[in-house]
């Protein structure tokens, strides 16, 4: 049985993803025992909601982190327009290093800062979205032994993401939404 913790949870999504993560945010418990970073490409110039709408859809707080913020547990982070969010050892690191597929903020830069950051406890979850961005990220993040989740591709509202996830590496879990909340408890408790 698998009793490692995993409490650092990476998020990528695109088209489609505000509706996927209001769905999932809003299943999870105000006690979750780990840390969501949520990316999601949006224009460089367009200010996000995003925090605002994920704190609104479920009781955990949701915010714009600031560069070098410390990591608190039972919170979401959501990387602001422009910027590529990157995690380092119990803090938050934003740049705006070259664009990852013509877009920043983008997921991989996220996800593979975490598995080279936090390694095992690191929990990738790949929702709707064009393109193959996580990819990458997904397979570094399987290299350092954690684990990767992907939203079932019938699901998606754009299945790029998830296909292209479900196809480079073998995903440990491919899941509906509704069915993710309850496994990230777990794997935060390393049940």
């Amino acid at each position: 049985m698998d009793r490692q913790i995993r409490d650092i949870v990476v998020v990528a999504a695109s088209a489609g993803g505000v509706q996927a993560l209001q769905r999932l945010v809003s299943q999870l418990p105000a006690d979750l025992a780990a840390t969501l970073f949520v990316v999601v490409h949006i224009g460089t110039n367009r200010p996000s909601l995003l925090p605002h709408l994920l704190s609104r859809a479920g009781p955990i707080p949701a915010y714009h982190p600031v560069h070098g913020q410390p990591i608190e547990r039972g919170r979401i982070y959501v990387a602001p327009p422009d910027l590529h969010m990157r995690l380092q050892p119990g803090a938050i690191h934003l740049d705006r290093g070259p664009k990852v597929r013509h877009t920043r903020p983008a997921a991989d830069p996220l996800f593979e800062s975490a598995a080279a950051t936090y390694g095992a406890r690191t929990v990738g979850v790949v929702l709707t979205g064009g393109d193959f961005d996580a990819t990458a990220g997904a397979r570094a993040i399987k290299a350092q032994g954690g684990l990767i989740i992907v939203q079932q591709p019938h699901e998606a509202e754009a299945p790029s993401m998830p296909l292209s996830a479900l196809r480079d590496d073998h995903p440990d879990h491919i899941l509906h939404i509704d069915d993710m909340p309850s496994l990230l408890v777990d794997l935060a408790e390393g049940m």
